[in-house]
């Protein structure tokens, strides 16, 4: 195996070029929609990320370059950006791109009805100058701008309207929930939720085609022993991920290689800061006790984070102290220390804030979205109960999950985060700022957590271009985070892939497989 690595991704050669193939990949998590905009979500952003394009993308090394748009540059005192768009792209059903359908996707994604309104909050207005030169005014300046939206994709005004989607409808579903209708170098030509979805390459794609796939089809399998088997027979060309426990085997096998990184994710716990009361477990009704933060940090001294690494996780993850890895811009080392695992301590809080005898109360987990999800949650259900308190478990698949979290079903709960920006900004504006849907803030803050100095220093870190003064804020604001104990943040989950060994792909941090760069010898 050759190998060719990058500061932030992970290049692996495994084949040479090739005739044109068919590809079969496999994961736990099927997309919940082919709409860009109604779910904010890796399994879904990362699949349609070969089916949609945005004015700009993130290439190999995970750096932002054109796409729709060709060029950007900053208008006037930091009032803005100017995109030049390409000219002469198609959408996969012929209809050409243009301004119009930049505004109009731009109005469709920040709309209140969106998964995605928060990546807009700074903008103030967007105008559309000529056919193929749209302004996004923003209320400050804002250096990040550009690369915050490099996961926004751009629809077909006229296709949306004509098939009744021209807003996304993540409840109840619409056109674009089955179907898609992009520029990217694959289009959609069989979708069944659940079983299967088809991509054939675009021929009219715009761009240098690197692979050599005639057909691709995923297929969502839930059961890794499922997942093992069918790569290992060859039914499959690529799993993600590979479980744990089967990594070493699969790497001493014939025809496969295991693929390893560390993705750009933190696993954390989040709490219901504003729940008066518990809503799960014997103690339902009774006051909240995750609204004290000695409980918070109780939680955060229980758990034996080291000891999740070591038996679950087999060595395969790093510890995690702060809501990004310290491979992301804007990372605080001067908070680097996490709480280490303390029963004592944890026991002395507890008491202290009026919980000597513990309580009950209700876990949340997915048991499909993230590597070894519920193993991870009934881990910690052990963890807190040798400490006095009492987690009821209640795992599900992850179409599940987030309409519970979103509803505030839940006391405590599973969250892991990747930040579309690779910047420490990005957490802060969706996990920790008070939620405001006018503003398009806290969208994924489930627990409603408030910060007045949060809020504060929220806008000058996007508006702030020194970048010494900069990391002073986060600095900051990172103390405040640990100081309220906000979350607790577990481990920077592992990358574990398999493919056969006659496959070429590029595995990147933020665990998107891009279809485009692979090949089948």
């Amino acid at each position: 195996m050759r190998l060719r690595s990058s500061a932030v991704g992970l290049a692996l050669l495994l084949a040479g070029t090739a005739q044109a193939a068919e590809f079969k990949w496999a994961s736990t998590t099927d997309p919940q929609t082919m709409d860009p905009h109604a779910v904010n979500s890796a399994p879904v952003l990362g699949f349609l990320n070969n089916v949609y394009e945005g004015l700009v993308r993130r290439g190999k090394d995970m750096n932002v370059e054109p796409a729709l748009a060709v060029s950007w540059e900053p208008i006037g005192n930091g009032e803005g950006w100017r995109f030049k768009l390409r000219e002469g792209v198609t959408f996969h059903d012929g209809s050409s791109f243009d301004a119009q359908d930049v505004l109009f996707s731009y109005q469709r994604a920040s709309n209140e009805v969106s998964d995605t309104r928060s990546w807009f909050a700074p903008v103030s207005d967007v105008k559309v100058v000529d056919d193929y030169t749209v302004d996004f005014m923003t209320s400050a300046p804002n250096p990040l701008f550009p690369s915050s939206i490099a996961n926004w994709m751009i629809m077909d005004q006229g296709w949306a309207e004509a098939n009744n989607a021209a807003l996304p409808d993540k409840e109840a579903g619409n056109f674009a929930t089955i179907n898609a209708n992009g520029t990217g170098a694959f289009q959609v030509t069989a979708r069944e939720p659940g079983l299967r979805t088809v991509l054939e390459p675009f021929g009219g794609w715009w761009d240098e085609v690197e692979h050599n796939i005639e057909r691709a089809e995923f297929t969502p399998i839930q059961n890794p022993a499922t997942a093992v088997a069918a790569l290992m027979s060859g039914d499959v060309d690529l799993i993600n991920p590979v479980p744990i426990q089967d990594a070493a085997r699969l790497k001493s096998s014939d025809g496969v290689e295991v693929i390893q990184g560390i993705e750009a994710r933190v696993i954390m716990l989040g709490f219901g800061h504003e729940a008066e009361t518990l809503k799960y477990a014997a103690d339902v009704g009774k006051p909240n006790p995750f609204r004290d933060v000695r409980v918070r940090q109780a939680v955060a001294s229980a758990i034996n984070v080291p000891a999740i690494l070591a038996t679950i996780m087999r060595g395969n993850a790093e510890e995690a102290s702060q809501l990004v890895s310290p491979a992301m811009s804007g990372y605080s080392a001067a908070n680097a220390a996490r709480p280490a695992f303390d029963a004592e301590k944890a026991k002395a809080l507890l008491t202290e804030a009026g919980y000597s005898d513990g309580f009950s109360f209700g876990l949340k987990c997915p048991n499909d979205r993230y590597l070894n999800d519920e193993a991870v949650c009934q881990a910690v259900v052990g963890m807190l109960a040798q400490v006095g308190i009492t987690a009821e478990l209640d795992a599900m698949p992850v179409r599940n999950y987030w309409p519970e979290l979103r509803e505030d079903n839940y006391d405590m709960y599973l969250l892991g985060w990747s930040p579309g920006t690779f910047d420490a900004e990005h957490p802060l504006r969706f996990l920790v700022t008070t939620p405001n849907a006018e503003k398009k803030l806290g969208s994924w803050n489930f627990g409603g957590f408030s910060n007045t100095r949060v809020d504060e220093l929220l806008p000058m870190i996007q508006s702030e271009i020194d970048p010494g003064k900069r990391q002073m804020m986060l600095d900051e604001t990172t103390q405040i985070i640990q100081d309220e104990q906000v979350y607790v943040p577990l481990y920077v989950q592992p990358l574990v892939w398999g493919a056969r060994s006659n496959v070429t792909l590029t595995q990147r941090p933020d665990n998107f497989f891009i279809l485009r760069w692979v090949t089948v010898s």
